[in-house]
């Protein structure tokens, strides 16, 4: 959604669509120099569906790596920054969030408070030509409301941090814009990007920026805005020009649909660029096919799967790991397995994003717990079992290569992939999605097992057990017809 530009007088707000776009005429008592044009607030929404970790709008350029606030010096000046924000130097690292909810790529004040003030320091005077705020979270969070005022610090009753309850026009500080981004008609959930730019094409030549930052809403406690980014872009500096839908879809970070168009996925390697060219064109297309079919593999009544989520390939210890709708992995064992269990770990990965255990705790007060060796057997099912079962990373064939090896049903990952592949095929072929939903809701117990199948899990963990130590015990066959691979 965009605003279109209007200019009114210093104290005037409009209201279109219900957000705000407003322009303030400078005045001749200004601490900047002068100009004779007429400082102009473009704001632009993407609604929760449309907006990705491009932050493509049609009107505001996109958050930009590097610019005047990069180096610059941000202060709190009055406030609390809330326990799960993360720090101001999230705010000018060129680094948006790349999900919707993400606290620790965002900034913003501690709940229950009504904002605070923040101090930009760019180091010297640098003629501004746009400050450009940036904003993601799916509801009363995402908006926008704040004043900038700018300085450049030459007045002699300049307060260089004047605090809550100090008029900044009276302290050496111009007023350059008021912000209000909330509509009228809903919570305001989306991203938000708000570019104070002038006619005259600057506005102005200031060393010191005030954003007095006020929350969105009092109803409750979580009314302060997610702040992804505050870029200051100078006068002399090339103009950031705002991304295509083509340029979005950058090399490094880019956002993909699933084939049933159900799902965005980001992927961003951001912090691994020579891996940019195999995210792209290998794994992409596995994970917008497969997406889809994992999510069909383990439904459950009143469940609807993650329409978003994101991988990220960064310098850590392990391989990977998921937390919500985010996973990270390792750039070394993606470099190390990039032509071998790469993409296969990722599909394991993914079954996580799609089982979402917590779903069923916060609807349901007496949950039960889903055993770790259940929900890490399930997502190595779906993967040696239904994606790659041609690489034969779990069958027999495997298991032949273990020494020492004696299987347990609970022995988690592999081993457990296999009990249940045994069990369905034995039993139930509905038994992985049965024991899925079950978990889902916070209703798994070991009698299910019974209900399903007429054993319990012990036992049949006992009869699979002693078939898998009689074929490893055998020979094996002379000829090996393995199952049909994953397409």
């Amino acid at each position: 959604m965009t605003y279109r530009r209007i200019g009114l007088g210093m104290a005037a707000m409009a209201l279109l669509a219900g957000c705000q776009s407003a322009s303030h005429r400078k005045t001749d008592w200004q601490t900047g120099p002068p100009a004779t044009g007429h400082v102009t607030v473009t704001v632009n929404h993407n609604d929760n569906d449309a907006a990705t970790a491009a932050f493509a709008f049609p009107a505001v350029p996109p958050p930009s790596r590097v610019d005047a606030a990069t180096a610059a010096q941000f202060t709190l000046v009055d406030g609390e920054t809330d326990p799960n924000s993360g720090g101001l130097d999230t705010l000018h690292d060129g680094q948006a969030p790349t999900e919707a909810d993400q606290p620790p790529a965002n900034f913003f004040f501690n709940a229950g408070t009504d904002g605070g003030r923040l101090l930009v320091d760019l180091g010297q005077a640098v003629k501004i030509r746009e400050v450009n705020t940036y904003s993601w979270h799916p509801g009363a969070r995402g908006p926008q409301v704040y004043e900038l005022y700018a300085s450049d610090g030459g007045a002699g009753n300049f307060n260089p941090r004047p605090r809550r309850g100090t008029d900044p026009d009276k302290c050496g500080w111009q007023l350059v814009a008021n912000v209000d981004t909330r509509p009228k008609d809903s919570s305001g959930g989306g991203q938000y990007g708000v570019s104070i730019s002038d006619t005259a094409g600057a506005i102005g030549q200031y060393r010191y920026l005030l954003f007095d930052m006020s929350d969105t809403e009092e109803e409750d406690d979580f009314g302060n805005t997610f702040y992804s980014e505050i870029d200051v872009i100078g006068a002399d500096l090339p103009a950031v020009e705002a991304e295509s839908a083509d340029q979005a879809a950058s090399p490094v970070l880019f956002v993909i649909p699933t084939i049933d168009g159900k799902c965005k996925i980001t992927i961003d390697t951001r912090t691994a660029p020579p891996l940019a060219d195999w995210a792209d064109h290998q794994l992409a297309p596995v994970l917008a096919k497969w997406y889809p079919r994992i999510v069909a593999l383990l439904p459950s009544p009143g469940f609807t799967a993650p329409t978003h989520y994101t991988i990220t390939v960064k310098r850590m210890d392990g391989v990977a790991y998921t937390t919500g709708t985010h996973i990270f992995v390792s750039e070394q064992w993606i470099q190390d397995q990039m032509h071998g269990q790469a993409i296969g770990s990722l599909i394991h990965e993914t079954v996580h994003i799609v089982q979402q255990y917590g779903w069923g705790r916060r609807n349901n007060p007496d949950a039960t717990p889903s055993p770790d060796w259940l929900v890490e057997g399930m997502a190595d099912y779906v993967r040696w079992f239904k994606y790659e079962p041609q690489s034969h990373g779990a069958d027999i064939v495997w298991m032949r290569k273990q020494r020492n090896f004696t299987p347990g049903y609970d022995d988690s990952y592999r081993v457990t992939a296999n009990f249940l592949d045994w069990v369905s095929e034995k039993d139930d072929p509905e038994i992985v999605a049965q024991l899925n939903a079950a978990m889902r809701d916070g209703k798994y117990t070991d009698e299910l097992w019974n209900r399903y199948t007429g054993q319990t899990v012990q036992e049949l963990g006992k009869e699979w057990q002693n078939q898998i130590e009689t074929q490893l015990a055998a020979k094996p066959a002379s000829a090996n017809v393995p199952k049909k691979g994953a397409e």
